[in-house]
C-alpha cells in the first residue's frame, strides 16, 4: 500500500510530503485548490505522459516520489519486481523527475527504470477510479473490458488474440501464394528465359576487367608492334653491345685492382639482366598480333555484359547472383502445389482452434455476466439503489464463423440499466444520470477490489451527482472497502469525509506574490470545521458546527 507521497515543484505545489494510513483517507478542499495535482502526480508515477508545463514556474525540475509497503514478500508482485532486476525487501520506492529540457527519469528503489516498467509495477499496486472512468461506462465497446476484468479472463483473451493473429497470418500467406499460383506459368516462362540467358552467357565474375585490358591491347596493336620493335633493336643491339664492352672492361680492371670487384660484379649483373629483358621483349612482340576478328569478338562480349547488367544488376557478380535467385524461385515453384496444400491445412487447423477457443471464451463470458448481474445487484442495493437492475445483453450472431471473430473474440456485450421498477433496461448512455453512473462505477470497483491483488484504491470524486441518502450509502460502502483495502478518496461530500480514518484538506495560499498549494492533516476539531465548510460554505453557524460534530462522531462510530 501507499505509505508516503512526496511532491516537489509540480504545478502549484512547491513542496508536499504526506504519510497515509492503511484504511480510508479523504482529501477535501475548494474546487481548484489543487486536489487534481495530487492525482496527476500519481498518474505521472504510473508512467503517464508528462509535459514540462507541469513544472512549477521559476524552477528547473519537478520530482514525485512514493513509498509503497509490500507485505507479502513471497507473492507474485515481489517476484515480478525481482525478475525485472530491482531489489524488493518489503518497501518499494518509485521516483520520477521531470526537467524543463524534456528529460524524464524513473527510478525503482534507486535504480533507473523505464516508463513501461513503472507502469507495469504500479498497475499491481494501485487502482484509480475517476470521473473519466464513469464516462467510459457509457461506451459499449468498453463493457467487454469490464467483463473480462471481473472474470479474470484477460489471459484467455490474450491467447485468443494470439490464435487470431496466427490464423490471419496463415490466411494472408495462403492467399498470396494462391495469387502467385494463378500466374505461375507466365512467371515460370519468364524465369526460365532469364535463367537461360544468364547461363548461356557463361559469366565469370572477374572477366569484365580482363576483357577491357585485352580490347585496349588489340586496338593499339600497330603502335605496340612499332614501338616494341624499335625498343627491342635498341636494347638487343646498341645497349646490349655497349654493356658487353663495359662488362669486359670492368672485369679487366678488377683483375688489376680488386677494390672495384663489387662494382664490376654489379655492372655485369645489369648487363645480363638487360640481355634477359631484351629476350622478354622479343617474346612479348611475338604475342602481339593485329587481329580484327578477335577485337570484334571481345567488343561483342563486352556489349553482352553491358546488356545483361542493364537487366539484372550493376556488376557481373550481381548478374550471376540474380540468376541463382531465379533458379531457386523456379525450384520453389515446382513445390508450390505442396506448399498450398500445407498452408491450407495449417490455416484450416488454426481456424478450427480459433473457433473452438472463441466459443469456450464466449460461454465463460456469459457465465461471468450472469454472476456479475447478481453481484452488481447486491452492491447497488447496498448503495441505496434497491430497485436498480443491471443486465448484460449479448448481440452475438446465432452461429459463429471466422468472419465474426476479431482479436477480442466474437462477443459484443452491452450493459443495460433500469433505475426504476417496471421500466425495461436500456443502454447506459440513454438513461443513466451522473449519480447513477458514480454508484455503478463504485459497485464495479468494489467487486474488482475484492478479486484482485491491488491494495490501494483511489477514487476521484466518486460522489459526483450524489446527495442525501445515496451519499450516506456511498460513504458506508467506501468505508466497508477500507476494511480490507487502503482507500484514498477525493471528495466534496461530508458523509464520505466523516467516515474517513484520515482527513487531509487541500488549499491554496498566496505568499511573496506566489500561489502555493498546501495539504494539511486535520485533527478532530479541524475536521469539524472542514465538515461545516463542506456543508454550508461561508455561511457556517453554530447549528452547522453542531451538525458537523454529530456527523463526525457518527461516522467514526460506524
Amino acid at each position: 500500500m501507499l505509505k508516503e507521497l512526496r511532491i516537489q515543484n509540480l504545478a502549484l505545489i512547491e513542496s508536499l510530503h504526506i504519510e497515509l494510513g492503511d484504511a480510508l483517507t479523504v482529501l477535501t478542499g475548494e474546487t481548484g485548490a489543487g486536489k487534481s495535482i495530487i492525482l496527476q502526480a500519481i498518474h505521472l508515477l504510473s508512467g503517464g505522459k508528462a509535459s514540462s508545463s507541469w513544472i512549477r514556474s521559476g524552477t528547473e525540475s519537478a520530482e514525485i516520489e512514493a513509498l509503497f509497503e509490500i507485505s507479502d514478500q513471497r507473492g507474485e508482485l515481489p517476484n515480478m519486481i525481482r525478475e525485472m532486476g530491482f531489489d524488493c525487501d518489503g518497501d518499494l520506492v518509485i521516483k520520477r523527475s521531470l526537467a524543463q529540457n524534456g528529460k524524464n527519469r524513473f527510478y525503482i528503489n534507486g535504480s533507473l527504470a523505464t516508463a513501461k516498467v513503472a507502469a507495469e509495477i504500479t498497475e499491481n499496486l494501485l487502482s484509480v477510479a475517476s470521473q473519466h472512468d464513469h464516462q467510459q461506462l457509457l461506451a459499449a465497446r468498453r463493457h467487454l473490458d469490464v467483463l473480462d476484468t471481473v472474470g479474470n479472463l484477460w489471459p484467455q483473451r490474450q491467447h485468443l488474440a494470439d490464435l487470431h493473429n496466427r490464423w490471419t497470418a496463415l490466411t494472408k500467406e495462403y492467399e498470396a501464394l494462391r495469387a502467385q499460383e494463378q500466374g505461375k506459368e507466365q512467371r515460370r516462362d519468364f524465369l526460365t528465359y532469364q535463367c537461360r540467358e544468364i547461363e548461356e552467357a557463361g559469366l565469370q565474375a572477374d572477366e569484365e576487367e580482363t576483357l577491357r585490358i585485352e580490347k585496349e591491347r588489340l586496338k593499339a596493336a600497330d603502335t605496340l608492334i612499332s614501338l616494341g620493335q624499335e625498343s627491342r633493336q635498341l636494347l638487343a643491339e646498341t645497349i646490349t653491345d655497349a654493356m658487353g664492352v663495359l662488362r669486359q672492361n670492368m672485369e679487366k680492371m678488377a683483375a688489376r685492382d680488386p677494390s672495384i670487384n663489387a662494382l664490376a660484379e654489379a655492372i655485369a649483373g645489369h648487363a645480363y639482366e638487360l640481355a634477359d629483358k631484351a629476350s622478354e621483349l622479343h617474346r612479348y612482340l611475338d604475342g602481339v598480333t593485329i587481329d580484327p576478328a578477335r577485337l570484334e569478338a571481345v567488343t561483342a562480349r563486352i556489349d553482352l555484359l553491358q546488356q545483361l547488367k542493364r537487366k539484372y544488376g550493376e556488376t557481373v557478380a550481381e548478374v550471376i547472383a540474380f540468376g541463382e535467385r531465379s533458379r531457386k524461385e523456379l525450384a520453389e515453384m515446382d513445390n508450390l502445389d505442396e506448399q498450398l496444400v500445407e498452408l491450407a491445412r495449417d490455416s484450416n487447423n488454426a481456424g478450427k482452434e480459433l473457433l473452438d477457443h472463441a466459443a469456450k471464451l464466449s460461454a465463460t463470458r456469459r457465465t461471468v455476466a450472469a454472476s456479475l448481474e447478481k453481484s452488481i445487484g447486491e452492491e447497488l442495493r447496498s448503495l441505496s439503489f434497491e430497485q436498480a437492475n443491471l443486465s448484460i445483453q449479448f448481440t452475438n450472431p446465432e452461429s459463429i464463423d471466422l468472419g465474426d471473430i476479431n482479436a477480442t473474440g466474437c462477443d459484443r456485450p452491452e450493459f443495460m440499466f433500469s433505475a426504476n421498477p417496471g421500466e425495461p433496461p436500456k443502454p447506459l448512455a440513454q438513461i443513466a444520470s451522473g449519480g447513477e453512473l458514480s454508484r455503478l462505477m463504485l459497485a464495479l470497483k468494489c467487486l474488482l477490489a475484492k478479486n484482485d491483488h491491488v491494495e490501494t484504491v483511489i477514487f476521484d470524486e466518486v460522489d459526483a451527482g450524489i446527495s442525501g441518502k445515496a451519499a450516506e450509502a456511498v460513504a458506508r460502502k467506501i468505508k466497508e472497502l477500507g476494511r480490507h483495502h487502503q482507500v484514498i478518496c477525493i471528495t466534496h461530500m461530508p458523509p464520505i469525509a466523516a467516515v474517513a480514518q484520515q482527513h487531509f484538506t487541500v488549499c491554496k495560499a498566496v505568499a511573496d506574490s506566489r500561489t502555493r498549494t498546501a495539504i494539511t492533516l486535520l485533527a478532530e476539531p479541524q475536521r469539524v470545521d472542514e465538515l461545516a465548510r463542506m456543508l454550508a460554505g461561508d455561511s457556517v453557524t453554530e447549528n452547522t458546527l453542531a451538525y458537523a460534530r454529530e456527523m463526525l462522531n457518527a461516522g467514526q462510530q460506524k
